[in-house]
């Protein structure tokens, strides 16, 4: 960053590392002994949605591509769009399988990302619950490089709030967390999110 970025209060774009994504397993295993958070299985993508057959080709490619591994167990891959217009590619696979979950993720915004399709992508998550049936999602910005934690009370379209401090805290060892709260999104009824 340069002198006039500085004076002008630019900040340096920080670039997108689709690595971090593999700090999730470590993540669950730090969540699980201290909280009693358990993944569930489910994990999406999230990317805004671009008419034309090129990126058409590119969806379909990926779906193809999850949906054929055989190791799945015939879960499928649910394409959906938001409310805002948003697409979501959500993901199942069995909820003590989580490195594979993540593999998926991780091959999902690499397709799109190759495929020039990078500036669509959003954000990825992760699902977890409790004994408590309190809902968690660890969710990674795609364009910031970090992760928040999503905490949903149970019943309610209300955020815990104390619970995602009391999580962020926590993982600070195990995945780069977002320090601008401002960027920590309600992602009300988001795929993957379970209530």
């Amino acid at each position: 960053m340069g002198f006039w970025d500085a004076l002008f209060g630019r900040t340096k774009q920080v670039k997108p590392d689709l690595d971090q994504l593999f700090g999730l397993p470590s993540a669950a295993i730090t969540l699980q002994a201290a909280m009693g958070f358990t993944p569930t299985g489910l994990g999406s993508v999230c990317f805004a949605s671009i008419e034309g057959g090129a990126f058409a080709q590119v969806r379909q490619d990926m779906q193809d591509l999850l949906d054929a591994d055989p190791e799945r167990g015939g879960m499928p891959v649910e394409l959906s769009r938001d409310a805002y217009g948003y697409s979501w590619l959500l993901v199942h696979r069995a909820p003590d399988d989580l490195i594979s979950l993540v593999n998926d993720l991780h091959a999902v915004n690499t397709a799109l990302e190759e495929s020039g399709f990078g500036p669509q992508l959003l954000c990825s998550l992760v699902g977890f619950h409790d004994a408590e049936l309190r809902t968690l999602a660890l969710v990674y910005l795609y364009k910031r490089g970090t992760f928040y934690p999503l905490c949903i009370r149970p019943g309610q379209q209300k955020r815990d709030n104390p619970l995602e401090m009391q999580i962020s805290t926590l993982l600070r060892n195990d995945l780069r967390i977002e320090q601008d709260l401002s960027r920590w999104f309600p992602l009300w009824d988001a795929p993957g999110m379970v209530g």
